[in-house]
């Protein structure tokens, strides 16, 4: 009997988290849309490819990074408060099936609109950062992965910080525990989603350029948020700490499943092995890690 090799085994549960942590990238921008309005935004997905597409043709035309960021940051915003008001605003108080349908065609005319502005090619991107893995104590780390990982730990630090702290954040977390309390002591809820909404185009365009530099930009991107529903399911759909833990959880998962199991069911199973997680947490705790569990009176 052979051995167990312990630094292999380190070494796939650590990519696996790093990994982990981009999807709960992509997941957080669905929890502050959820949060605040109860829609589950499918069109995140197309956000993120709409973001990662717009920067790319940016530098692509000589524009700076910077600058280019600041470009499409401003273009997620509007478009982030036109969702609101185009489409959230006029279904207010609708049943969640049809906000959910609302936002699932929302996804297919930004992707159009992407399409139509930017074309339909292939686009590299490159942060500057490569893919290469380098040694710790025996234990191969990709830097890109762990550049990823700084960068999306950052990112919720920054947004931790400024819901906890700032005059909006505060109304943020007023509406996200009842919206009509909210509204009675003034708060301005359409101005709060209109500023959620501008949050999670933020998000959209971190995660789009990440995603991008690793997968390339293409539109095969937006079907990203796909591996943000297992995420959602484990750490609860209004929980930005259940998004970090359930990222880390389904990305540790799927690699070593596919590493130590993979081979007794034909190989391939990293791609479809956080569905059956997510099937069987359903089961047992339908609210997730950290969500808010719902409790019918009789």
């Amino acid at each position: 009997m052979t051995d167990f090799d312990w630094l292999f085994f380190t070494e796939v549960r650590v990519g696996g988290l790093l990994s982990g942590v981009m999807y709960s990238l992509v997941a957080i921008g669905f929890v502050l849309i959820y949060k605040t309005s109860g829609v589950l935004n499918f069109a995140q997905g197309a956000m993120l490819l709409f973001a990662a597409l717009t920067f790319v043709s940016l530098t692509e035309r000589g524009i700076s990074f910077p600058l280019a960021f600041a470009i499409t940051f401003a273009i997620m915003i509007v478009i982030g408060i036109a969702v609101e008001r185009a489409v959230l605003r006029p279904l207010t108080n609708k049943p969640p099936i049809t906000l959910f349908m609302a936002t699932l065609g929302l996804s297919y005319v930004i992707e159009g609109a992407a399409q139509l502005i930017w074309g339909t090619q292939v686009h590299g991107l490159d942060l500057g950062i490569e893919d290469v893995p380098f040694d710790v104590g025996g234990v191969y780390i990709s830097q890109f992965d762990i550049f990823a990982a700084i960068v999306a730990a950052s990112m919720v630090l920054l947004l931790s910080v400024f819901f906890r702290y700032t005059r909006i954040g505060l109304g943020f977390r007023a509406v996200a525990d009842d919206q009509f309390a909210a509204l009675a002591v003034g708060l301005r809820l359409r101005w709060i989603w209109a500023t959620v909404w501008a949050a999670a185009g933020l998000v959209a365009l971190v995660a789009g350029l990440l995603w991008g530099a690793r997968v390339g930009v293409q539109f095969s991107l937006s079907l990203i948020v796909l591996k943000a529903l297992p995420v959602l399911v484990l750490g609860g759909f209004d929980s930005i700490l259940g998004a970090i833990v359930g990222g880390l959880l389904i990305g540790a998962s799927e690699k070593l499943a596919e590493v130590y199991i993979g081979e007794y069911f034909g190989g391939g199973i990293e791609g479809w092995f956080a569905y059956v997680i997510a099937l069987a947490f359903l089961l047992v705790r339908p609210s997730g890690l950290f969500g808010q569990k719902l409790v019918e009176r009789v």
